[in-house]
């Protein structure tokens, strides 16, 4: 019986066994740097795509056709991004047309003296100056709104401004 301890067998590794371990550890980070660039890549998509929706006013509005119209107030959209309300518009044969208008941001609007449910109301006579879509005859970004008593707020960015 062999009472000796055994000792560790260490080799050298061959140029072979060396470059095979190398391409292993390469494939490794390899892979590893394509899911952290898929990563970063599927982030920037999904900022785009909420870049696109939030739109500039150029893209969907007309500065070289001004509009303005009176009415009736429909309805009024508090939402982000932008509030939309709704008037509903005779034209000179008597028939009723619905115009919808984009206007500021509702914190915006706010900062302004704007009031939810107070400033404008389903039911309101307000004349809307603005500008015409571009492709929908009947949507306009609101500028400036002045309400049947006389006074004037604004809704909306100037044209070709970006919206500030």
């Amino acid at each position: 019986m062999d009472n000796s301890i055994p000792s560790c067998h260490t080799r050298s590794l061959t140029d072979d066994e060396r470059a095979s371990g190398r391409e292993a550890r390469h494939g490794r980070e390899t892979r590893g740097f394509m899911k952290a660039l898929c990563a970063v890549a599927g982030g920037l998509l999904l900022g785009t795509a909420s870049l696109l929706a939030h739109h500039s006013f150029a893209a969907e509005y007309d500065s070289t056709k001004p509009v303005t119209v009176s009415g009736i107030v429909a309805r009024v959209d508090w939402t982000n991004p932008h509030i939309h309300f709704y008037v509903d518009v005779k034209d000179e044969a008597g028939a009723t047309a619905q115009w919808k208008f984009e206007g500021y941001p509702p914190n915006m609007l706010i900062r302004q003296g704007w009031k939810r449910d107070v400033t404008m109301k389903p039911g309101d006579g307000v004349t809307v100056f603005g500008w015409r879509a571009r492709t929908d005859p009947n949507l306009g970004a609101a500028r400036e709104v002045t309400f049947a008593d006389g006074h004037k707020m604004t809704a909306g960015p100037p044209a070709g401004t970006g919206g500030q």
